[in-house]
């Protein structure tokens, strides 16, 4: 069985077109291939609502003619009023279905999966939770909807029957602060040996990232670093 190489790009949406349009060029750049996913946030911060913008609809259908995966990735990728650990310290308040009840997460589930699917004119891919964040009540969205994968920071696992398709972390940078910077260089130094056995490697990017001269370098490194001994493929690879 080959190895393969999932990469995707978090938070696509019509506020950070610019940024998405540049790793799309790292991603080909480093790999030569279409076969990466995208994760579609249907209105960001409520503040770019893709239902409005149709130039950026037709991208989306066009990556998507590509070969391109487009994964449901929330509905606004904010939360309110984050509670608990998760919620305050492992994302600066973007953990969308992390608090929310199951009939709440189930509507925002399937209406953007509905907006998505509507643009692209096939099944969405998918669906992972904005910060890679899900609650109860996601999960039981996640099962009620069907939806055909879902991934955390850990695994990529189908929530009909719950069976695990991969294993292992996912690699990303962080460009909010200075530390962060330096950690998620240093852990993508190190990913890019200690995770060259494993049969399915996953690299996440984000539009921050573009900001950051030295995430961009690193990203390029390890794009190619597992270009070279993994195959890049969408999720579909793993079914």
């Amino acid at each position: 069985m080959s190895k393969l190489l999932l990469t995707s790009i978090h938070d696509v949406s019509p506020r950070f077109e610019m940024k998405i349009e540049q790793l799309i060029a790292a991603i080909h750049g480093a790999t030569g291939s279409s076969q990466f996913a995208m994760l579609v946030v249907p209105d960001h911060w409520d503040q770019a609502p893709i239902a409005a913008d149709k130039g950026f609809q037709r991208k989306l259908r066009a990556w998507s003619d590509a070969g391109v995966e487009m994964f449901v990735h929330g509905w606004r990728h904010r939360d309110d009023a984050p509670q608990g650990f998760k919620g305050r310290h492992m994302t600066a308040g973007e953990g969308e279905f992390l608090n929310l009840d199951a009939a709440e997460a189930t509507r925002r589930m399937r209406d953007g999966r509905a907006l998505i699917e509507d643009i692209i004119g096939r099944p969405a891919a998918g669906f992972i939770a904005p910060a890679w964040l899900y609650g109860n009540g996601a999960q039981e969205a996640l099962r009620t909807l069907d939806m055909p994968v879902a991934e955390d920071h850990f695994r990529v696992w189908r929530p009909g029957d719950g069976e695990v398709l991969a294993k292992g972390p996912v690699i990303s940078w962080a460009s909010r602060s200075r530390s962060r910077i330096a950690s998620s260089l240093a852990f993508a130094g190190v990913a890019r040996i200690a995770l060259k056995p494993q049969r399915v490697v996953r690299v996440a990017l984000h539009p921050g990232d573009t900001t950051v001269p030295a995430l961009m370098t690193s990203i390029d490194r390890t794009l190619r670093s597992f270009a070279y001994s993994h195959t890049p493929s969408g999720y579909r690879g793993l079914q």
